[in-house]
């Protein structure tokens, strides 16, 4: 009776331990997916976020020249129309090579959106210029006045609302981010209470095994 007792009692204590290793393996495991995933989310602040909102920054820099160059034809300041065209198609391509380097990024639905709508404003204000350089002087100014300016800051106003919307995106990052390290530290509480489980389940063993000890002892002296 007293073998069968004590051989219950553990395998009890063996499946505890048994338990108590599954749960502190399935912690572990989830701790690890908590920290692949805020690194995988400051990888895509940096390449989604980041550095494409730095090249939006260039594509308006490109703008800004683009419309240097276009005022400057208009006035007559010794640029020939067929020179501002191939400076104002070199800029271009430094955009398209941006524009078709951010759309390889991690995009949201409605930054989607928003591209599709640059790309289409640069399309008409690229149209806009070409017509407004091929026109002589007087007729090539007023189609700027009436139409030019207007595609320009339709353009930039697109461009204004991808960029704004990275920072969006860029704050939900965090917002997940941040829940990950709320995990990874609900992880480690719990690591740290079975820790504390298991010891003392150890010292009430050890102490079971003592206070045995001195019963088998005290009965063999009687």
């Amino acid at each position: 009776m007293k073998f069968a007792f004590s051989l219950k009692n553990k395998l009890k204590i063996a499946f505890l331990l048994f338990c108590i290793m599954c749960c502190t393996l399935l912690i572990r495991f989830l701790e690890d997916k908590s920290v692949e995933k805020i690194n995988d989310s400051f990888i895509s602040m940096y390449n989604d976020r980041l550095v494409p909102a730095t090249d939006l920054y260039f594509i308006a820099e490109n703008l800004f020249h683009k419309n240097a160059i276009l005022q400057e034809a208009l006035i007559g300041n010794g640029i020939q129309s067929s020179t501002a065209i191939v400076k104002l198609n070199k800029h271009n391509r430094k955009i398209d090579s941006v524009i078709n380097k951010y759309e390889l990024t991690l995009l949201v639905k409605q930054e989607q959106t928003f591209l599709n709508d640059l790309k289409k404003a640069l399309i008409v204000q690229q149209g806009l210029e070409v017509k407004i350089l091929n026109m002589a002087g007087a007729e090539g100014r007023a189609i700027y006045e009436s139409m030019g300016r207007n595609a320009a800051n339709q353009t930039l106003n697109k461009l204004s609302a991808l960029i704004k919307i990275q920072s969006k995106v860029g704050n939900e990052l965090i917002k997940g981010t941040k829940v990950f390290v709320s995990g990874t530290k609900v992880y480690s509480t719990l690591q740290m209470i079975l820790a504390i489980v298991i010891g003392i389940m150890i010292v009430s063993i050890v102490s079971a095994s003592n206070a045995v000890k001195i019963q088998s002892d005290k009965f063999n002296l009687n």
